[in-house]
């Protein structure tokens, strides 16, 4: 995770159990898709069978895959670049990628492709580890082509890039006086890469732009003074990156003679830490799930100025809410499952936000220290379904039934989801009263089309949660869930 989100620690510490923003009784507008992401889990030939039997049952209907460039190309630990015709997919070795592609498009989910560092020995400026340090834009456009001549009937959207705000993916990411340099690197490989697809033969290809990081520095200036060179391996916050990338000032205008860059949607990682979604104290550079309207309002007056396409639409392509073991940036298991579902409900009802996401289905190890992933190490996340080993927590029962329940004057508010449907069904919803061993059915709702379903309350209780049982005859039961 990126070295800022240490820092914010203390302070988001303080606010662990703030209480989730009342939201509207009523369902969004919108079809919302749902990326779930567990690359590493995929690309394992002995993990994948299971992993994709598994994600049937959970309801997957849309993946996310971070394909890395340095894991395809010839010869990636040469400083030299060879000799071979980078346009052509069939002298890249594509491996398990190619596997797991081809499986989702069987199984009729689409896929977001996310090509991203690190890249070619040879494809950087510094010819160092780990491999990250100004790519060539030429030659990230070739591989582009050969990607789209590859994959282009099986990848329904494209994005450029994986947080590059984020010292691990990109850098450098501050000059040597301590203003941000990634942005216009980043510009450079988008418009390249854009142009890579154009050439495989995609005259308007369906590409995402930003994939940002959630947290950082607007300027280290101040931290050079106290870090030395340290200071320059920080996050460039998002929305400073997102202006400097589309040259724009601090009051969105344009800083030069930059042309509008052509592009389907914002993509953004809106992670928070250890407190409820709906938290809102952070920097006023930073954007999280709680604060989402400031990506908006970027948005909109990066298109008065005529730097981006007015009305886009926002992705968050990468989530996921960190849980126990990982005591220093997780919550209990409990409370990941009512965390995660209260997130989604924030996007869901958000007309703006076109895709929300589940990063893991299985943990990472708890590993490595913060800030060594700027240094090609990893600190893993702990924001899977399953603990590291295989066994399920309470988010692997929630998931495919996310419940919220919802504090009002007079009673709760419910809002859900029973995502394995493919149209409107009934879910029972269970209550729990204060004191009482056994849960009783509070109501039998119909969902939407989509799977969608809300309604409010007067009863009492303690705990609630949700019971549905599929045509096939599987029975869905999530976890309980407290109002908050």
């Amino acid at each position: 995770m990126p070295r800022i989100r240490n820092r914010l620690l203390s302070a988001l510490a303080l606010a662990a159990c703030a209480a989730a923003a009342a939201p509207a009784q009523s369902l969004a507008s919108h079809g919302q898709v749902v990326y779930f992401e567990a690359s590493n889990t995929l690309l394992s030939p002995t993990l994948r069978p299971k992993a994709i039997e598994q994600m049937q049952h959970l309801g997957v209907k849309a993946l996310r895959v971070e394909l890395s460039w340095e894991a395809v190309a010839p010869d990636p630990s040469s400083a030299t670049r060879p000799n071979f015709e980078a346009e052509n997919p069939a002298r890249y070795d594509w491996g398990q990628y190619e596997v797991v592609l081809a499986e989702a498009k069987r199984l009729g989910w689409s896929v977001l492709l996310t090509v991203t560092s690190p890249v070619p020995r040879w494809a950087t400026s510094n010819k160092k580890a780990p491999y990250i340090t100004r790519p060539d834009d030429q030659d990230f456009k070739e591989f582009m082509t050969a990607v789209a001549r590859k994959f282009g009937s099986e990848v329904s959207l494209y994005a450029i890039w994986n947080e590059p705000n984020h010292p691990a993916f990109l850098q450098p990411q501050f000059n040597s006086k301590g203003a941000p340099e990634s942005p216009r690197i980043y510009r450079g490989l988008y418009q390249y890469g854009y142009a890579g697809l154009q050439a495989a033969g995609i005259a308007q290809p369906r590409v995402l732009f930003g994939e940002t990081a959630p947290y950082g520095y607007e300027s280290v200036k101040r931290l050079l003074h106290e870090e030395g060179s340290r200071a320059l391996l920080s996050d460039v916050a998002p929305l400073t990156f997102l202006r400097e990338a589309l040259c724009l000032n601090s009051r969105y205008r344009k800083a030069g003679s930059c042309a509008e860059l052509q592009m389907s949607g914002y993509a953004h990682h809106a992670y928070t830490i250890a407190v409820a979604p709906s938290y809102s104290k952070i920097g006023a550079g930073d954007v999280t799930i709680g604060v989402l309207g400031r990506l908006e309002g970027a948005l909109n007056k990066a298109a008065a100025a005529h730097a981006i396409p007015a009305g886009l639409p926002i992705f968050l392509t990468e989530y996921g809410v960190q849980s126990y073991p990982n005591k220093q940036l997780g919550v209990p298991v409990s409370v990941q499952a009512e965390y995660d579902a209260m997130a989604e409900q924030i996007a869901y009802r958000d007309p703006r936000i076109a895709a929300f996401s589940q990063y893991l289905l299985r943990d990472d190890p708890v590993k490595g220290k913060q800030g060594s992933s700027v240094h090609g190490g990893s600190v893993g996340f702990q924001t899977g379904l399953e603990y590291v080993g295989g066994e399920p927590k309470p988010l692997y029962y929630a998931w495919p039934v996310p419940l919220t329940v919802t504090k009002r004057h007079h009673g709760v508010a419910l809002w859900g989801l029973v995502r394995p449907s493919a149209g409107a069904t009934t879910v029972t919803v269970l209550v729990q009263a204060n004191h009482a061993r056994k849960y009783r059915t509070l109501r039998t709702v119909t969902t939407n089309a989509a799977g969608y379903w809300s309604f409010d309350s007067s009863a009492g209780g303690e705990t609630w949660r949700v019971r549905w049982k599929s045509p096939q005859g599987v029975t869905y039961e999530g976890p309980p869930i407290h109002a908050r």
